[in-house]
């Protein structure tokens, strides 16, 4: 049988905190195929997050396994859960995460400087090319205080694809914008998707069932 894209097998993830465990997962079971856009949804406490940090190899299972477009990821080292992610996975973040001392076009060529992935005298114009598809090439030479909310998360989306990750993960993406701002990153999700990008969006956002290709339910760290 073809393994799947991304597939999780038995992955608990527990805590100790004061003087007691805390699962934040219990023996979650999910495969997600390539092109998929899936919506994680479940109320605060639902164990989302986690997922997305096991996920992405910011954390790392109490229990079971992850694999990712053929990378056993929870057996992976340290050093080497570093190179992995850099090239890999692209993450979107609510607050956008973005340098305030460096341009949109400085901070998008960020991962591309990191992860050594691109030429050096390519990486300018790949950084442009991505401002021009998301939509914001006029915003390339100011910081992230002068644009809006909806500015900056695309240009986080813009950097988070720097590399062309196998897989982009996004943790509330339309958590910090208005309405109608998030009703445009949806879009531009869902846009990505079709274009092949695989996504797994953590989210609140009821309109996001809309838009995604498959919605998974959390509840107190199992998928319902």
């Amino acid at each position: 049988m073809t393994q799947s894209f991304i597939s999780l097998a038995g992955v608990s993830r527990s805590y100790q905190a004061a003087g007691a465990t805390f699962n934040a997962l219990a023996d979650v079971h999910l495969k997600i195929e390539k092109g998929d856009f899936v919506a994680i949804v479940g109320q605060s406490g639902s164990g989302k997050s986690t997922l997305l940090n096991i996920l992405s190899g910011i954390d790392r299972p109490s229990e079971g396994s992850v694999s990712v477009a053929g990378t056993e990821v929870h057996a992976l080292s340290e050093s080497q859960m570093s190179k992995w992610r850099g090239d890999a996975v692209g993450i979107v973040f609510q607050f956008f995460q973005l340098l305030p001392t460096l341009t949109a076009l400085e901070n998008i060529m960020l991962p591309m400087d990191f992860a050594n992935r691109w030429p050096l005298r390519e990486r300018r114009k790949r950084a442009l090319a991505l401002m021009e598809r998301l939509g914001v090439p006029r915003h390339a030479h100011k910081l992230p205080s002068a644009m809006s909310g909806g500015e900056q998360q695309r240009v986080a989306i813009a950097r988070a694809l720097a590399n062309e990750p196998e897989v982009l993960l996004a943790d509330e993406p339309t958590g910090n914008l208005d309405s109608a701002t998030a009703q445009s990153m949806l879009e531009l999700l869902s846009t990505l998707r079709h274009e092949g990008q695989t996504i797994v969006m953590v989210t609140h956002d009821i309109r996001a069932q809309r838009y995604a290709s498959r919605v998974v339910t959390l509840v107190d760290g199992r998928i319902q």
